[in-house]
């Protein structure tokens, strides 16, 4: 790993840091490569139920380096589009693993998440954050579009009108209006975050990890299937979960009238 991106596991959660609080967590190259061997890592490990994703100090992640890209400014335009192209599709398999996980990921957000951070915060599952957090797409400020899947995700959870000028004006947004917009499920006091975080993240982790997972795929699925294709996947869905054990233990204690003790399998 690096020092860029700290990780913890316990008790069945998975913890990831992003660690650059003297540059608001800003992406820096070592931290990219670091996060997507995370995620891979987390994906594979059993015993990993839930991840919750934070930023050290006293922001999320203030998006990609921008005092870093003074260095480009002198190419010539070829070699700038060609430098960034490359650069960013190295983002695309971090995506692409949270989004096809199946575990539950927490954003757990303090302060500013801005450009690419608001784009790695949308593509959690869930967002919990402190009530003097802000959002901002940020892009616009520098010129360019977003990335990270920010254009993918932001339409699909505040609408187009609203995306639209989310992008295009690239205004801070703060905790209270971005949880009516539905870019955050919860928004707690500041003093209150860790242990809020750590109260939801326990409460997946104990949850029945393979319905959690399917229901995750299912919902991703949504976006771009038909009706026919979505119904068939609720089937799959359905009838895989029912053959793990934590339908078996989920069933019998219905029956019983007990609190389920899921394992995860």
């Amino acid at each position: 790993m690096t020092k860029d991106l700290l990780v913890e596991k316990k008790d069945g959660i998975a913890t990831i840091t992003l660690n650059r609080p003297e540059a608001r967590n800003a992406l820096s190259l070592e931290m990219r490569a670091a996060l997507y061997d995370a995620f891979v890592d987390m994906e594979n490990d059993d015993s990993v139920r839930c991840i919750v994703l934070r930023g050290e100090g006293e922001h999320f992640q203030a998006g990609g380096d921008v005092k870093s890209f003074n260095e480009f400014v002198k190419l010539s335009p070829d070699e700038r589009r060609k430098t960034f192209e490359k650069r960013i599709h190295t983002l695309h398999p971090t995506i692409f693993t949270m989004m096809r996980m199946p575990k539950p990921i927490i954003a757990s957000v303090r302060g500013g998440a801005a450009g690419f951070g608001l784009s790695l915060m949308m593509a959690c599952d869930m967002v919990i954050a402190s009530e003097d957090a802000f959002v901002t797409l940020a892009y616009i400020g520098i010129g360019t579009t977003p990335d990270g899947s920010g254009s993918y995700m932001l339409p699909r959870i505040v609408g187009l009108k609203k995306a639209m000028e989310i992008a295009m004006l690239g205004d801070r947004i703060k905790a209270a209006e971005a949880k009516d917009l539905g870019l955050i499920n919860y928004v707690v006091p500041t003093d209150e975050l860790g242990a809020e975080t750590a109260k939801l993240a326990k409460r997946l982790a104990n949850g029945p990890t393979v319905a959690l997972g399917r229901t995750k795929q299912l919902l991703n699925a949504s976006l771009g299937n038909s009706l026919e294709e979505q119904l068939s996947l609720e089937a799959q869905g359905f009838a895989f979960c029912a053959s793990s054990n934590d339908w078996v233990e989920g069933v019998t204690a219905f029956k019983e009238k007990r609190k389920p003790d899921y394992k995860g399998n």
